[in-house]
């Protein structure tokens, strides 16, 4: 429950961002997107709650396994904060290339918009995809269950105030660290920035393993999916490439082709 108390603490601000957003740049914004990107947090929030309550057993036998007796300090915490957010640019590259992964991840990307009320915008089935399954490594090496998702939470918190048209370049800052700019890039379609940008919190991870893409102000950012759905029923946004993925592997002939549909590349997968 620790990411979903964080975040609702952090609602107010969150909701005070997107009415700022939404009054002086209405523009930017779709009652009906924004709707249901709300409805989607709910699903997701509920969700993700249900299955800590069920996981939190399972992550602290896996801590007992753990190699080092990590005590909670400011060090440590940091510690945490930078290798979860490793992690995540991994989870976050491997859910734009693995199809099980996508299947949930896709619900996010689906928006044809991009503002603050985007960032609500995720899947009831990550738990069922296996996100919390990138968080394991932490606990084995020694970091406490409660501090791994204390970070999880901080880092999707952060994730929050790069989903903006808003908010230019931001100088130096963009060197290190995740800003809209660079958030922009992640969310496009345009065949020059598409797969590009994973960092959660720090840019630096794509900038080392070459995925990084700079914004150009020649090229503006066209959002949305390659294949995309048109609908705003939250149920529709969440299961549409989960139908779309049981129809490829019902199809596919012999274990091998259904592995390659589940597990392989989204864009290939099923061709």
């Amino acid at each position: 429950m620790t990411i979903e108390i964080i975040l609702l603490a952090l609602s107010p601000i969150f909701i005070l961002f997107v009415t700022y957003e939404f009054i002086k740049h209405r523009h930017y914004y779709d009652i009906k997107d924004s709707m249901a990107n709300s409805v989607l947090a709910l699903m997701h929030q509920a969700s993700d709650a249900i299955a800590l309550l069920l996981l939190m057993p399972f992550f602290y036998w896996l801590h007992d396994y753990r190699l080092f007796d990590i005590e909670l300090s400011a060090i440590t915490v940091m510690s945490a904060f930078i290798v979860q957010d490793f992690l995540y640019y991994w989870f976050h590259k491997a859910s734009h290339h693995i199809h099980w992964l996508w299947a949930a991840h896709v619900v996010h990307h689906s928006s044809t918009k991009m503002n603050f009320s985007t960032a609500f915008r995720q899947s009831l089935m990550y738990p069922i995809a296996g996100m919390w399954l990138f968080w394991l490594p932490m606990i084995l090496i020694g970091f406490d269950p409660i501090t791994v998702f204390t970070v999880v939470a901080l880092n999707l918190a952060y994730q929050f105030f790069v989903h903006t048209q808003i908010v230019n370049k931001l100088g130096w800052f963009e060197k290190v660290f995740n800003t809209p700019s660079h958030h922009r890039v992640h969310h496009a379609i345009n065949s020059d920035y598409i797969d590009k940008n994973f960092a959660g919190v720090l840019i630096i991870w794509d900038k080392l393993f070459g995925t990084f893409t700079e914004e150009k102000l020649t090229e503006p950012c066209k959002y949305g999916i390659v294949e995309q759905i048109n609908s705003n029923n939250p149920l529709t946004i969440t299961f549409h490439q989960w139908i779309y993925l049981g129809r490829g592997v019902l199809s596919a002939r012999g274990p091998k082709a259904k592995f390659k549909v589940l597990f392989g590349n989204p864009k290939q997968s099923l061709h």
